[in-house]
């Protein structure tokens, strides 16, 4: 086996992985493998990091190691993404670690020189806190990744996504190996039971309770799907989960599969996650070739195999019944429960639907135990969740910290605050069906109970943040993870526009009220956000939205009309301007004019930014 790092790779004799024995001697020989270099340089691949050229990165630094001759004494690895998306391309080097970001290719030589010969830090390639002005050069110390607590993504970023034989050296597998040989199925349902562990797509149902109807029905076959159509705007945590650890998701499928009795497992992604689809493929092939996929898995009766199926990208296929019927090969369009995909999913069998993250959380509950789990988190929201921090503020990318973590530490702990020292205004929590929180909830915790209490759902989990400029309409969510920060100079109403335009066309038309109501609604905004707008057009829009979310025939409907609804509830006087005043404080919309407004007092100053 090879864990593809060069000439001299690590290789082991096991060709199938039987035993525990066989994992502890791959994981007791790779470490021994490690131990041949003083060093690690860790090289993000994440999407973001990708696009900012850390391939060319890694080719000057593998350079700048031969030139020297240091070639025997760092081991680079390319890695998944390590979060920090705003400061690539990143390295971080272990053992020290070591935070390099900002890197570029010509930054390489004197790198490697300063640190491994000289062994010192090359201070200005760490991180630069824009809030303190200084230097932090080791991980621990960086605000972005104080106060995470990494569970689901405790290995991108810090493994060889290609390598089996890493991911088994940190411990990998084993929870697998556990459930198989010293757990019955009913155990490890009742073990993600105790856990409560909660679907982290945007329902928050109790994973165990899915598990548990799908395996008390009786079938020759059943199916467990993985969700990655991953659809909303700012959203990457599933994409970069699959692109940075793609064996976490093979072995929580597989438990889970040992656990309701299925044999089939399917990873339905978007086309547009080439990375994950090809990282994932080839750990999927690897598994096989060492029997951790396949016949008779650790030598049990327990056998299981995994094929991806690529959407098209459709929106509404997050919805579990319309995902089903485009594996099948139909339309993607959502069909009347129950009967619920439980007792009829997938080819009309049980089948058990969880999204990336939450099948992320699997292996490591099985492995350290319920109480271990809930120990994080609140009482009722248990374990971390993961954010992808995006919009107007300073360090965007991907955070994962414990149930009930307040909006406040997310926002301006963690993400830096604003940029340009401007002020928050809202932030969106849930993207296109979700809803505001304002600066007076910026103290409620993230969790499954606490936000519904605001009138937001527990969506998707995107965070979007604005500032007091901003013109939205909208609702908020925990959700998927989606964490879209706005700051003063985002007009609300060009927000709600926008999002219901996503909404509009990402409706599959198959009910009138989607369908043709998102449409009227949208209509509505564009006239307002051109200054056509009229008397009575924001009563028709709250009436509008209520009727949409009483009718719609799925969520993607009943949801649709929250950004609009919320931003008229928390921004109604922006609304009232651009009708009334044919203004629009933040500037943002180009047939107003842009400054303060008659009606309100307003420091904003006009700007071309838009969402």
């Amino acid at each position: 086996m090879n864990s593809n790092r060069g000439e001299d790779m690590y290789q082991t004799g096991i060709e199938s992985v039987r035993s525990k024995k066989d994992l502890e001697t791959i994981q007791a020989e790779f470490i021994q493998y490690g131990k041949k270099f003083p060093w690690r340089a860790l090289v993000c691949s994440g999407a973001s990091c990708m696009s900012s050229n850390c391939q060319g990165v890694k080719d000057a630094l593998e350079s700048a190691l031969e030139k020297y001759e240091l070639q025997s004494a760092v081991d680079v690895v390319v890695t998944g993404c390590m979060g920090a998306c705003s400061t690539g391309p990143t390295l971080i080097i272990e053992p020290e670690d070591v935070f390099y970001c900002g890197l570029q290719p010509k930054d390489m030589d004197e790198l490697v020189r300063i640190h491994f010969l000289e062994k010192t830090i090359c201070r200005e390639k760490t991180f630069f806190n824009l809030n303190t002005g200084e230097y932090i050069p080791y991980l621990k110390d960086v605000p972005f990744f104080k106060g995470q607590e990494k569970i689901v993504l405790q290995n991108c970023g810090r493994i060889d996504f290609r390598s089996v034989e890493e991911y088994i050296a940190n411990d990998g597998y084993l929870a697998l190996h556990k459930a198989l040989t010293q757990m019955s199925r009913n155990q490890v349902i009742q073990e993600i039971s105790d856990a409560k562990l909660r679907g982290r797509g945007g329902g928050g149902f109790p994973t165990g309770l899915k598990w548990k109807l799908a395996s008390k029905n009786e079938s020759d076959d059943k199916y467990v799907i993985c969700n990655a159509n991953e659809g909303d705007p700012g959203a990457f945590m599933d994409r970069s989960l699959l692109e940075g650890d793609p064996h976490g998701i093979i072995e929580g499928m597989a438990i889970g599969g040992y656990a309701i009795g299925a044999n089939r497992g399917v990873v339905y992604v978007k086309a547009e996650y080439s990375k994950a689809i090809e990282r994932t493929e080839e750990a999927i092939r690897r598994a096989r070739e060492i029997n951790l996929l396949g016949e008779s898995i650790f030598g049990t009766d327990f056998s299981f195999d995994i094929e991806i199926r690529i959407g098209a990208g459709a929106f509404i296929c997050g919805e579990e019944t319309a995902l089903i019927a485009s594996v099948e090969g139909e339309r993607g369009e959502p069909k009347l429960k129950p009967p619920y995909p439980s007792d009829a999913g997938l080819f009309n069998k049980p089948t058990v639907i969880n999204n990336v993250e939450t099948i992320g959380n699997v292996a490591v509950i099985i492995l350290k135990g319920a109480a271990w789990y809930s120990a994080f988190g609140t009482e009722e929201s248990t374990g971390t969740k993961v954010f992808a921090l995006a919009g107007n503020i300073n360090n965007s990318g991907l955070v994962e910290v414990p149930m009930g973590t307040s909006l406040r530490e997310i926002l301006f702990d963690m993400g830096g605050g604003i940029p340009e020292g401007k002020k928050f205004k809202a932030a969106l929590p849930g993207g296109p069906c979700g809803g505001c929180v304002t600066e007076e909830h910026l103290d409620v915790p993230m969790d499954f109970e606490s936000l519904p209490e605001l009138g937001a759902t527990t969506g998707s989990g995107e965070l979007i943040c604005m500032d007091e400029e901003t013109c939205m309409v909208i609702c908020a969510t925990i959700g998927s993870g989606e964490l879209i920060c706005m700051d003063e100079e985002t007009c609300m109403v060009d927000v709600a526009r926008y999002f219901m335009e996503i909404a509009q066309e990402e409706s599959c038309g198959k009910c009138i009220p989607c369908r043709v109501g998102t449409r009227r609604m949208l209509e509505i905004l564009e006239r307002i956000a051109k200054g056509q707008g009229k008397e009575g057009d924001i009563e028709l829009l709250v009436e509008l939205g209520n009727v949409i979310k009483d009718s719609a025939f799925c969520g993607l409907g009943q949801t649709a009309p929250n950004p609009v609804l919320s931003t008229i509830e928390l921004f109604r006087d922006e609304y009232e301007e651009h009708i009334h005043d044919h203004c629009c404080r933040a500037g943002i919309c180009p047939d107003l004019s842009g400054g303060p407004c008659e009606n309100v007092e307003s420091g904003a100053k006009p700007s071309d930014k838009e969402l």
